[in-house]
């Protein structure tokens, strides 16, 4: 799989929107089944967007309409464009295989707050 690095987190406040960056190999980016995760504090990780090889796009109830997930295969990255955040969207953000891998990358912290 080789090694994954998100970025593009921060504090936002509630409304606004940030883009994160999911930097990973070429074959992966490009081809594999590919998500966004989360974690909240005191919470399990959990799926919140995915793109399938055929690049079928799938989100959490909580998130549609408002997340959105692609590649960018020029780059080799998986983005996650998230508007109208909340502060219930407020965790460390990771990008893995879907299923996931074993190896996790460090995640980036998105919180939202006024």
């Amino acid at each position: 799989q080789g090694q994954l690095v998100e970025s593009g987190g921060g504090l936002v406040q509630p409304g606004g929107s940030l883009r994160l960056s999911c930097a990973a190999s070429r074959i992966v980016s490009r081809l594999a089944a590919m998500g966004w995760y989360r974690q909240a504090p005191g919470k399990q990780r959990e799926l919140v967007a995915w793109i399938t090889s055929a690049d079928t796009t799938n989100y959490r109830d909580s998130v549609k309409g408002r997340f959105t997930i692609s590649r960018d295969k020029a780059k080799s990255t998986i983005d996650l464009q998230m508007n109208s955040l909340k502060p219930e969207d407020t965790a460390v953000y990771y990008c893995n295989r879907v299923p996931y891998s074993p190896s996790w990358g460090q995640g980036t912290q998105v919180t939202v707050s006024s």
